[in-house]
């Protein structure tokens, strides 16, 4: 009888602290989606193979990739590097770039031959938005930069002036501008860690770009970033 109440006790203990040990973890990255037009990414690694010291010794910009296509998992790491959650605080969820006042003006979208999404942070997933093929007009936009339509996955991130203005005003572009470098910096960091190869690209002719991609009027173009193999 008591080996049966000491097992009891024992297993109480087991449930308890894992219980306490998931609610100081904090919200899911990634909990269900049920929206059939969202794509839930599987979960981040916080623990690479790869020192960020090596990865900042072998950035280099890559301009011709192999016709190897990104697999989920990459997509996931490369959109958690730009701007996943890391942390919460009430309503807030800190992200991977740092945002003036964490307001997070920013907007990241990812084209690839099949689609074009949107990286919603909240949930760690991507919201389709057309399943039409963009990079040849995008391409077009950026004054026929080849490199964009023949990498398997580019990346556009915009920023919303406005929102930031409302606390910031006139410093506003400034810090949209800078956390926009964040974001950049980071995707072509993971990139390197993952094996992978990636281009800056600030050439482009915003209206165009804003036009094929159909973006909001208070989203602004910023940064075109095409991420693939190096062939």
């Amino acid at each position: 009888m008591k080996e049966m109440m000491m097992l009891s006790l024992v297993v109480y203990l087991c449930c308890l602290l894992c219980s306490c040990a998931a609610e100081s973890n904090g919200e899911p990255l990634n909990p269900p989606v049920d929206n059939p037009g969202e794509i839930n990414l599987p979960v981040p690694k916080t623990d690479g193979r790869i020192s960020l010291e090596q990865t900042l010794l072998k950035r280099r910009s890559v301009r011709k990739y192999a016709q190897k296509e990104l697999t989920l998992e990459q997509i996931s790491q490369l959109c958690w590097a730009a701007q996943g959650i890391t942390a919460r605080r009430g309503r807030i969820g800190f992200r991977t770039a740092p945002s003036a006042g964490a307001l997070y003006p920013m907007s990241l979208y990812l084209l690839k031959k099949d689609g074009y999404y949107k990286y919603i942070p909240e949930t760690h997933s991507l919201k389709l938005i057309s399943k039409e093929n963009l990079l040849e007009d995008l391409t077009e936009a950026a004054l026929g930069q080849p490199y964009i339509k023949k990498a398997p996955v580019t990346f556009v991130i915009s920023g919303d002036y406005a929102k930031c203005a409302k606390r910031y005003r006139d410093r506003a572009p400034l810090f949209v501008h800078v956390e926009t470098g964040h974001i950049g910096q980071n995707i072509h960091l993971q990139a390197v860690a993952l094996g992978l190869g990636s281009v800056p690209i600030g050439a482009f002719r915003d209206e165009d770009v804003k036009d094929v991609l159909g973006l909001p009027d208070n989203e602004a173009p910023l940064y075109i970033i095409p991420v693939g193999y190096p062939e």
